[in-house]
Formats: C-alpha cells, structure tokens, sequence
C-alpha cells in the first residue's frame, strides 16, 4: 500500500533520526519500520491521513488489530513500543503535544522457559575430555554453571579471588549488585582446579578475571554462548545448549532430588519463591504441599478437625 505523503514523510525523519543520531542498528531498524508500517497502513486503510489525528483509541484500535491478525504478545508489545518512540519523536519535533501511546498498556506476555536437559543429557555434554587450555576452560564453566546455577553474567564477572577452593564456595555477584556466596563440589570443583592449573597458559598480562579468553583478557558473554552451543554439537546433544538451559537444569535437578524449595531459591539468587516456582515448573498445587509439609503453623494436629 502506497502511504500518503503526510504520513510516509514523519516516518522516513524518525528513522534518519534514530540511525544517525541514536545509532539504531539495522536489525532494531527494521524491526521498527515492519511495526510501523503495518500501523500506518492500518490506520490509512482505516481513513486516517496524518498522524496528528491519532489518538490512544487509534492506539487500541492498532493493538487488537495486531491481535487480530494473530501476533503473539510479545509482537504486538513490540509495536506498540515502536509507535510510543515514533510518538515520543513527534513530541520532541514539534509535530505533537503528547504521545497518544503513552497510556496504552501492552498485553501480558506469558513467561517462556528452556527445556532443562535430563541428567543423561547433562553427562553427555560434560564428558569433555580434551586437555588444552579452552577445553578445560570451557568444561570448568560448563560444570559450574550446571554445579552452582549460575548466570552467565555471574560466572562471566566472577575473579580469582571470588573463589575459595579449600572451603569449596563462590562469591556470586547476582542482579542488583546482591551478594551471595554459592556451594560448588564434586566435578565443579575438580574441573575448576584443573582450569586454575592451566590458566596462566592464556593469560597475556594483569587480569583479575577467573575466565579468560583465547585473547587473554575476561571471557564475552557471547563467546560463552557460542562455545557451549558447540559443544552441544561436538557432544551430540540432541538439544540446543546455551548458559541458562544448565542454570534451569541445575534447579530442576535440585528441586527433584530435595524438595527443598527455599533451599533452591537462596541458591539462584532470587529474591522472590514465586520466581523460583515458575521457573523450576512447580504449579500451586505442589507448593502448597511443601508448605502444608514444612511450615510448623501449616501443618495439623491430629485433633484439629
């Protein structure tokens, strides 16, 4: 559908702006000018000629079109977030009073989560057994994250100095800057002392980081990314590998041995039980077991009625 000058023009100054001046890269680009496009279209399709005519109903017309058309949640999130910048420029250019966006909430997105490997799965991706520098490194992390339920931002930011090999523990930065010291044992341990062994094999110069690159210097979160979904290649997994499937396994495999739920909260570090309910998939049902089970004023007396 050819746009209306009146309509094509403030959008073709937007982008200009966002690539020149905020350094829009040309993925989030075109994600942007999809989103946009098919909310202009919808709206000179609808009668509407410029974008001074639209206001938070044309917002709300635009997202229950989009859920019309079948987009996910997270889609129509999407676009409306592409329109607020859009309105947002708007208002800055002069062209609007007010972004008629602003108040148009995005649908609920449902919380997705990775499959967790089963316990064969996870043996089959440890059992690494090359002996250079990058292979140990890269089974040292692979064991700690599945052994200690580690994000990869932490066990990215982790140093030398923020593991105690004797006492068998990590100081974990997590989210927020909240400390925590998290148990490691068994192969973590084992395969991290044998990475402290031939660590300084890559090391180039002063580096506090406990995990370093071929470069010498602290690992990226993208090469932990690409080495571990190779590995899952290299090992024959059937499934993809990436940081948080160990992290997830790690608690599903926590809580289907213990139980013990605020056991497995305090080891990821989350702040709230709900977070760690959802994410080791525990309906209410089974929580409200543990509860009824643990709680000393949950449980009752045989000559309660």
């Amino acid at each position: 559908m050819s746009l209306p000058a009146s309509i094509e023009k403030p959008l073709a100054r937007f982008f200009d702006y966002m690539i020149r001046e905020r350094g829009l890269s040309r993925h989030t680009e075109n994600n942007y000018r999809q989103q946009l496009t098919a909310s202009a279209e919808f709206l000179v399709g609808a009668g509407v000629t410029k974008w001074q005519d639209v206001d938070a109903a044309w917002v709300r017309q635009i997202a229950a079109q989009a859920k019309r058309e079948r987009l996910k949640a997270g889609s129509i999130a999407l676009r409306l977030s592409a329109l607020r910048s859009f309105f947002d420029f708007m208002v800055s250019d002069g062209a609007l009073a007010a972004n008629p966006a602003k108040g148009v909430a995005a649908p609920k997105q449902g919380r997705t989560l990775p499959k967790n490997l089963d316990v064969d799965e996870v043996n089959q991706l440890l059992s690494v057994d090359a002996d250079d520098p990058l292979s140990v490194r890269d089974r040292a992390m692979m064991e700690l994250m599945y052994g200690a339920g580690l994000r990869l931002s932490e066990l990215i930011g982790l140093n030398v100095r923020d593991v105690a090999m004797r006492k068998g523990d990590l100081r974990v930065i997590g989210k927020g800057d909240k400390e925590r010291v998290v148990p490691f044992t068994g192969m973590a341990k084992e395969w991290l002392f044998n990475w402290l062994k031939v660590r300084n094999q890559l090391l180039k110069g002063p580096e506090d980081a406990l995990f370093l690159s071929k470069l010498g210097n602290r690992i990226s979160p993208r090469s932990v990314q690409k080495r571990m979904a190779e590995w899952g290649k290299k090992q024959a997994v059937s499934s993809h590998i990436n940081p948080h499937k160990l992290r997830h396994s790690f608690a599903t495999h926590m809580l289907e041995s213990s139980g013990d739920l605020r056991a497995v909260q305090e080891l990821l570090g989350h702040a709230d039980l709900s977070t760690t309910q959802v994410y080791t998939h525990l309906d209410f049902q089974h929580l409200a077991k543990v509860y009824d089970a643990a709680h000393p004023r949950a449980r009752k007396r045989k000559n309660d009625d």
